[in-house]
């Protein structure tokens, strides 16, 4: 009996510790859970955090670096902004962005190489037929110089011309940059005339100082006579737009160790330092030429420099001032595109300065060996002739004159020795000639012929008895003589092609 309270007591406290232990557990397990909670609340705080990181990045990307990534493509001095979190960098993250923005730089050069070649391709059709135009206008221009003969109407002609002649280099201008051929093929020339023909096709022409230093006969091969005309006029272009118009260029043709160089000095502003950089990147063609990088309006003469220079193996250097304040250009030409022409044959033209260089001196030749044993004997002195019927009568003894006598003591006469040649006077150096000069000079050659036929007498009233007039020809205007007037005519001017072309 005693022994069931006993087995109840234990029950309870066995029930009891089970109880505790439970509850001990569920505690436990509670607390357990509470932390795991803190830790997903904490994991989740720092995913919202990371997201929300991210997410600026990439609005970062598409709103500051990929715009930025895209400007360096064009140009080379803008910064491409770093990731919004310093600690980004180094990261996958940051590393994946950095390989979308090389993407994108890459993705939009190319793109934009092609749009350029299409739109080179399309302008270069464009001055192909605006130059076939413009040759065919100016070949009509010349006719015309060549069959009117009107003071006005011939300056009118030489204006047009003129104008015709500098669209006709903006149209090749335009043509060289978008990879056409310069489009003309010309013989040898002196380097002289490429200078001045492309000093021909500018406004300011006028302005400009041509030195020749060169030896004569310094010519150009064939094929590099119009691109270093073009070059020229471009350098040339650029110091008369950018000094002012009361300045002078000045042009000096020298020799060098290499070849031959051209120096053009102007007085105007100058450059800065990021410019003169630009432009030399530009005249040396080293960097693939794009539309776009030119402007708007696109400025095109250093671009189409730099194209002819890296076809033809020129050198243009624009680094340096010039003495006057303004920019100094240099284009050398190597001796390999250098050639030589005899002046005397294939002089150079009439308006392009003389050299300042003369020729060479002839050395005297060596008088043939003698063939005898003795001494050659020295040649005697031949008496300076006398002028006219006098040397006659000298030499023939008269006037009570007697020659040297022979063994037989009868006089000898003398023969006669040819005077010297004259010698050849050099021809006057003559400034370029404008076209208004050469337009007053032909009208005032058409004046006078007009008013030598207006004075002439008619024929109907000269006598019939053929008796000539008191005082023979020449005595009044009628016998004018025609020889001065075809002198007059032919007399060297610059009515064919206008000044200093």
């Amino acid at each position: 009996m005693t022994a069931l309270p006993d087995l109840a007591a234990g029950g309870l406290a066995l029930g009891t510790l089970s109880a505790f232990a439970l509850g001990g557990q569920l505690v436990r397990l509670r607390r357990r859970d509470a932390r795991r909670r803190a830790e997903i609340a904490a994991l989740r705080t720092q995913l919202d955090g990371s997201l929300r990181a991210f997410t600026s990045e990439v609005e970062h990307l598409a709103a500051r670096r990929v715009p930025a990534a895209a400007g360096q493509v064009t140009h080379r001095h803008l910064d491409v902004p770093g990731p919004l979190q310093p600690l980004t960098a180094d990261t996958p993250l940051g590393r994946a962005l950095d390989d979308v923005l090389v993407a994108v730089q890459s993705e939009v050069a190319a793109q934009r190489t092609r749009v350029d070649a299409a739109a080179q391709a399309g302008m270069r059709g464009a001055t192909r037929e605006i130059q076939a135009a413009l040759y065919r206008l100016q070949d009509a221009l010349r006719q015309l110089q060549q069959r009117y003969d009107e003071p006005e109407l011939a300056q009118t002609l030489f204006a047009l011309d003129h104008e015709n002649e500098q669209s006709l280099r903006r149209a090749q201008v335009a043509a060289v940059v978008c990879g056409a051929w310069v489009g003309l093929a010309r013989e040898e020339s002196h380097l002289v005339d490429a200078v001045t023909g492309g000093q021909a096709r500018l406004a300011g022409y006028h302005r400009v100082t041509v030195h020749n230093h060169l030896e004569p006969g310094t010519a150009l091969v064939s094929h590099a006579v119009e691109p270093v005309a073009i070059i020229v006029a471009e350098l040339l272009d650029n110091a008369l737009r950018h000094s002012a118009p009361d300045t002078d260029v000045v042009v000096s043709l020298e020799h060098v160790h290499h070849g031959v160089c051209v120096t053009i000095d102007d007085a105007g502003l100058g450059m800065t330092e990021d410019e003169r950089r630009r432009a030399q990147r530009l005249v040396a063609g080293d960097d693939p030429i794009l539309l776009t990088d030119l402007g708007d309006p696109p400025r095109m003469g250093l671009a189409a420099i730099g194209r002819l220079t890296r076809q033809f193996d020129l050198r243009v250097d624009v680094s340096s001032a010039s003495p006057y304040g303004g920019v100094r250009a240099v284009l050398r030409v190597d001796s390999h595109l250098l050639s030589r022409l005899d002046p005397d044959e294939k002089p150079p033209a009439a308006s392009a300065p003389r050299t300042t260089r003369r020729p060479a001196p002839a050395r005297p030749t060596a008088p043939a060996p003698n063939s005898g044993s003795g001494p050659t004997p020295a040649p005697a002195p031949v008496p300076a002739p006398a002028h006219g019927y006098d040397a006659e009568r000298t030499e023939s003894g008269a006037a009570g004159h007697q020659g040297p006598a022979a063994e037989d003591g009868l006089p000898r006469r003398r023969r006669r020795t040819a005077s010297a040649a004259p010698r050849p006077v050099a021809a006057e150096t003559r400034p370029p000639r404008r076209p208004e000069d050469a337009a007053a000079a032909l009208g005032a050659l058409q004046a006078g012929t007009a008013a030598a036929r207006s004075a002439a007498p008619d024929p109907a009233e000269q006598p019939d008895d053929g008796t000539p007039e008191r005082g023979g020809r020449g005595a009044g205007p009628a016998d004018h003589d025609p020889r001065a007037d075809r002198s007059a005519a032919h007399e060297p001017t610059d009515h064919e092609g206008g000044a200093a072309r």
